[in-house]
């Protein structure tokens, strides 16, 4: 793991662990509900059995139990780590990096057990005094996914989860208006877009959250039932259209909110024709967090969050954030318009130059997405054969019914030749991640594996 990337620490003050009258609605479920009074007692209660040490990794992937870990061990002081996987090499190498102080497990199948929601039901709080935290105090430590290289580690205090969340409030509030929304999330809580939205929206936004985290439609469908008042989706495009293609019908919506990989304009129309409410997508990463949205069935361009402003650079772009406490610089590229809205032009990375023509990997992904018959897809440059030489273009499938060779004569049509894929793997499923990512290496390990075919020069024989 990477060494962890650290902001300048502003003034300490005091700002509240959670924000709100301790008697409304933090978690509901199909049992009920339960207060943040509540919930507060019960932190404080776990908080007492905590070891001493100065990071936990927070591996509860229920909704409830990661809220009431990571409250109780920030009542400790502790610094929350938010492993890019559960897998146990990453889990090991995230501990070994912060082996100083001291480091332990919560939740999951290791560690400390978490109460479940059901101890907090009938709780009355005893108290109504809100903990608080320190603005300059470290709160998290995040790890990019990894998508483009080796995960980094990102340091996040309260402040700047307290002033992106009025951000992202900013981003999204009329959605619902002057009413509790009730959040239903899909995404897991150690990935900064899920911390942000279904965690940090909940304590220091107002909002009430699922207390589980579904992922088939029908849990999905189940969950937002279960919800008493506007009803909002956080999801990922990946989820969002096995959603759609399930055809199960959701209760009325107020909003879905989408992000961790681009949006089709196309699936965000169909969303707002099936389910009623209007898509918002939001920009962001691990780095810089939540900074820019917009309605992606009708908008082409972001706009920036309140006194967010971006500015180009010759390899990537520089973002400047109210609460970041310095600009971060990104690897994307971004043109943008007079009146500071802008255009996502793809990665530095992403960009291929063949035979002195132009294209993006993230195009060509989205042209594989758009041939009829092709479930999912990616498509990658390959490392050169040769030393000076140039990347083969490859690509990943989800296509019942195609062979590789009809998925390349259908690009044909608005590929150029020396853009189309050289190589391809037809697969079952894609291997994303949580959050609907692929890796660079699991893809590149599953183009080197059985059933990769050579395409091209009327060849379809097994690489």
């Amino acid at each position: 793991m990477s060494a962890v990337i650290q902001p300048a620490l502003p003034a300490v003050q005091d700002l509240p662990l959670a924000a709100g009258d301790p008697a409304r609605v933090l978690l509901f479920d199909g049992h009920g509900s339960v207060t943040l009074g509540a919930f507060l007692d019960q932190a404080r209660a776990l908080a007492g059995r905590l070891p001493d040490a100065r990071y936990v990794a927070h591996l509860s992937e229920d909704r409830y139990r990661f809220l009431l870990g990571f409250c109780a061990a920030a009542l400790r002081g502790q610094v929350a780590l938010l492993p890019p996987s559960g897998a146990p090499r990453t889990l090991a190498d995230v501990l070994r990096a912060h082996a100083d102080g001291g480091s332990y497990r919560l939740g999951g199948n290791q560690g400390l057990p978490v109460p479940g929601l059901e101890e907090a039901r009938d709780r009355l709080a005893s108290g109504l005094e809100i903990p608080r935290v320190g603005s300059g105090d470290l709160a998290a430590i995040g790890y990019t996914s990894g998508s483009t290289g080796r995960p980094q580690a990102h340091a996040k205090t309260w402040g700047g989860f307290a002033t992106g969340t009025a951000q992202n409030l900013a981003a999204l509030a009329d959605l619902w208006g002057d009413q509790q929304p009730q959040v239903v999330a899909t995404v897991p809580s150690q990935h900064m877009y899920g911390m942000e939205m279904s965690v940090l929206l909940p304590l220091l936004g107002g909002a009430a959250v699922h207390a589980g985290r579904p992922l088939l439609p029908a849990d999905v469908a189940e969950a937002l039932e279960q919800a008493s008042g506007p009803r909002i989706l956080v999801t990922t495009p990946v989820h969002l259209r096995a959603l759609l293609r399930s055809g199960v019908a959701l209760p009325p919506l107020a909003g879905i909110v989408s992000a961790t990989a681009p949006l089709p304009q196309e699936l965000a129309a169909e969303a707002e024709n099936r389910y009623g409410g209007e898509v918002r997508e939001v920009f962001g990463s691990t780095e810089t967090c939540v900074f820019a949205r917009r309605r992606t069935a009708r908008d082409l361009l972001w706009t920036p969050l309140p006194g967010v402003r971006v500015s180009p650079q010759p390899d990537g772009t520089l973002v400047h954030a109210p609460h970041l406490p310095v600009p971060v610089a990104l690897a994307d590229i971004f043109e943008v318009e007079p009146d500071g809205r802008f255009h996502l032009c793809g990665r530095q990375a992403d960009l291929l130059e063949i035979a002195g023509k132009r294209a993006s990997l993230g195009d060509l992904t989205r042209r594989l997405l758009a041939v009829p018959g092709v479930e999912d897809g990616v498509v990658v440059q390959l490392q050169p054969e040769r030393e000076g030489g140039v990347g083969r273009i490859a690509a990943l499938a989800v296509a019942p019914g195609l062979a590789p060779a009809d998925i390349v004569a259908a690009l044909r049509a608005t590929v150029d030749p020396v853009f189309l894929p050289r190589k391809v793997r037809l697969l079952p499923q894609l291997p994303r991640n949580a959050t609907g990512k692929l890796s660079r290496d699991t893809v590149l390990e599953a183009l080197a594996g059985p059933g990769t075919c050579t395409v091209g020069s009327g060849s379809g024989s097994a690489a």
